[in-house]
């Protein structure tokens, strides 16, 4: 019975907090419009990085290829 009494209270002193910071400031209440976010541009640094990251990932497999095949030559 005692925690139910509690709550209770927490729950009136909420709704007094929040009508007090309602009337104190009012402006911090109302919503507020943001500018819309600037579209993307893309100059093409990010196709010329996922190139470079499928060369570098080739030349390891083929690195990877020709070391494991141990192929030995003389010269």
């Amino acid at each position: 019975m005692a925690s139910s009494k509690h709550s209770f209270g927490f729950g009136v002193m909420a709704i007094i907090a929040t009508l007090i910071f309602t009337i104190s400031f009012p402006a911090a209440v109302q919503a507020q419009t943001l500018a819309p976010a600037p579209s993307p541009t893309s100059d093409g640094s990010s196709v010329d990085q996922g190139i470079a990251y499928l060369l570098m990932l080739l030349a390891l497999v083929l690195t990877y290829i020709i070391h494991s095949a141990d192929i030995s030559s003389t010269f």
